[in-house]
C-alpha cells in the first residue's frame, strides 16, 4: 500500500472481508493509490525546508546505489504521520511526520528506510503481490464456482472465503516483506553513513504509542501491510546500539535548523492559537520568533510579525530565509516597495533560489513600476529555468509578458502553470492562443504545440475515468 514507512490507523481484519468483489476493489485501489499517491495532496514548497531535506538525505544517499541529482524529498500538507516513495527516485513526507518528530536524527531514520524502497525496486515490484493475489482469488473463484455449479452450495462458497483470505494473507506477507527489506536497508545506510539509529528507535517508539492509544493489538503483525512497531523496535535494536555510530551525536547544525523548519511548519499550518500555544511570547528562542512570525502573519497582523521577524535578523542579518519572510511580510500587507531590498539580497544569497527568486519577481510586477518590469521579467526566466515545475513563478512570468504587452508569451507561460496544476482545459486554450501569435517552429511555438498534446491527453484521460 504505497509502501508507507509509519503508522497506519486502520487494520485489515481478514474474516470482515467477506466477499471476492471488495477483495478484487480493494486490489484495485491500492493500484490506483499507487499510481497516482499524490494526486489529490497538496505539495507544500520552501526554499529552507527544501535545502535542509537536500541535506539530511545527503550522506544516505552517497553510501547507497542511487544518484544524488535523482533523488527528492517532497512535503505533503497533511497530519498523517506517513511517507511513503512512488515515481523513480522520490519520497514523500507528510507534515504531520515532521512535527511529530523531535529531532532531524528521527526523520532520517525514516529517509534511511525510504531510500531502502528505492533501492530494493519495491514500487516497481509492487505488481508482483498483486498478480499473486490476484491469481489465487481468480483460481478460488474458478474451483468455487465449480462446486456450486455441481450442487455442492457450501462447499463453493468455502472454496470463494479460503481463496480471499489466502489472496488478501499473501498480499500482506508480501508488504511486510518488502517492510522488512527496507528496515534492513535503511539500518545499513544509517551505519555506512556514520549516523546514529538512536532516532529511528525512538521514531519506532512513538508509532508503538499510538498504536497503543488506538488499541491495536500487539500479539502480531498478520493482517497487516507493516510490521508491529513494538516487533521493529525489537529487531532493529540490537542492530544498532553494535554499530559504532550509535552513540555518534547528531550534526548540531543540522538538529538547529530542522527546529526552525518544524516551528516554521507549524506556524504556516496550523490555526494560530495552536502556534502560539506551542511558542508563547515567552520563549525567545529562533523557533519560538520564527513560528510567531508566521502565526502573525497569517493571523493578519503584520506588525506583530514584523517585530518577530524583525528580532530575528538583529541576531542573522545575512540569513536569506529571514529576508525571505521580511519581504513576504512586507509584500502581502500591501507594501511591495519597502518588500524589494530584503528579497533582492535574500535572492543574492541563495545564488537565485528558484522560489525566492519567484517571490521576488512577484514583488517586483507588484509595485506596478513599469521601471522594474525588465528585472521581473529577467529574475522569472532565471527562476523557471532552475525550476520549471513552479506553477506560481510561470504565472507570474505570464503577469509581467503582459503587463509588456507579449501576449503570445504570456498565454506560453499561463499554459504552463495551468499545466502544472493540472487545469487541462485551461492549457489546452492557453497554448493554442500562444502558437497563434508565436511564429511557426521556433522553441516556443514547439513548447506550445507539446503542452497542447499534453492537456488533450490528460483532459481526455480525465474524461475517461468520470
Amino acid at each position: 500500500m504505497r509502501n508507507r514507512f509509519a503508522f497506519s490507523p486502520s487494520r485489515i481484519d481478514l474474516p470482515a472481508l467477506g466477499r471476492l468483489t471488495r477483495f478484487i476493489a480493494a486490489l484495485l485501489v491500492i493500484v490506483s493509490i499507487t499510481v497516482q499517491p499524490v494526486a489529490a495532496q497538496s505539495i507544500l514548497r520552501d526554499a529552507e525546508t527544501e535545502a535542509l531535506f537536500t541535506d539530511m538525505v545527503a550522506p544516505l544517499v552517497a553510501v547507497s546505489e542511487l544518484d544524488a541529482e535523482e533523488v527528492e524529498v517532497v512535503l505533503i500538507n497533511d497530519n498523517q504521520i506517513n511517507a511513503f516513495v512512488a515515481g523513480g527516485q522520490r519520497m514523500f513526507f507528510y507534515s504531520g511526520l515532521i512535527e511529530t518528530a523531535d529531532s532531524a536524527n528521527e526523520v532520517q531514520g525514516v529517509m534511511a528506510h525510504e531510500l531502502g524502497h528505492i533501492t530494493g525496486g519495491h514500487i516497481i515490484r509492487f505488481d508482483e503481490g498483486v498478480k499473486t493475489a490476484t491469481g489465487i482469488t481468480i483460481l478460488s473463484l474458478i474451483l468455487g464456482a465449480a462446486a456450486i455449479a455441481a450442487g455442492a452450495g457450501d462447499a463453493g462458497m468455502g472454496i470463494l472465503a479460503a481463496g480471499q483470505q489466502a489472496a488478501m494473507g499473501k498480499f500482506l506477507a508480501f508488504s511486510r516483506v518488502q517492510e522488512r527489506s527496507a528496515d534492513s536497508a535503511g539500518a545499513r545506510y544509517l551505519s555506512e553513513a556514520g549516523i546514529s539509529g538512536k532516532g529511528s528507535i525512538d521514531f519506532f517508539k512513538k508509532l508503538q504509542n499510538y498504536e497503543f492509544r488506538l488499541g491495536i493489538p500487539q500479539e502480531d503483525s498478520y493482517g497487516r501491510t507493516h510490521p508491529l512497531s513494538g516487533e521493529r523496535v525489537t529487531l532493529l535494536r540490537d542492530v544498532y546500539q553494535a554499530d559504532p555510530a550509535w552513540n555518534k551525536p547528531s550534526d548540531p547544525d543540522i538538529e538547529a535548523r530542522f527546529q526552525r523548519v518544524k516551528a516554521k511548519l507549524l506556524g504556516f499550518t496550523a490555526d494560530p492559537t495552536v502556534t502560539l500555544r506551542e511558542y508563547p511570547e515567552s520563549d525567545q528562542s529562533v523557533p519560538g520568533r520564527y513560528a510567531r512570525a508566521y502565526a502573525w502573519h497569517k493571523s493578519a497582523y503584520p506588525d506583530r510579525a514584523l517585530y518577530e521577524v524583525t528580532n530575528l535578523l538583529k541576531s542573522a542579518p545575512n540569513d536569506p530565509y529571514f529576508l525571505e519572510l521580511h519581504g513576504q511580510i512586507l509584500l502581502e500587507s500591501g507594501k511591495p516597495d519597502e518588500a524589494l531590498r530584503s528579497l533582492r539580497r535574500a535572492v543574492q544569497l541563495t545564488n537565485n533560489q528558484p522560489l525566492i527568486a519567484s517571490l521576488f519577481g512577484h514583488a517586483l510586477i507588484a509595485t506596478e513600476d513599469p521601471q522594474y518590469f525588465d528585472e521581473a521579467t529577467q529574475v522569472l526566466k532565471a527562476a523557471v529555468n532552475k525550476d520549471n515545475r513552479n506553477p506560481f513563478a510561470w504565472y507570474q512570468l505570464g503577469v509581467v509578458y503582459s503587463q509588456q504587452g507579449d501576449m503570445p508569451r504570456a498565454q506560453l507561460a499561463t499554459a504552463e502553470s495551468s499545466l502544472l496544476q493540472r487545469n487541462y482545459a485551461a492549457a489546452i486554450r492557453s497554448s493554442q492562443i500562444a502558437m497563434s501569435g508565436i511564429a511557426e517552429n521556433t522553441p516556443d511555438w514547439i513548447r506550445a504545440q507539446d503542452i497542447s498534446f499534453i492537456a488533450k491527453a490528460e483532459f481526455e484521460r480525465d474524461s475517461k475515468r468520470r
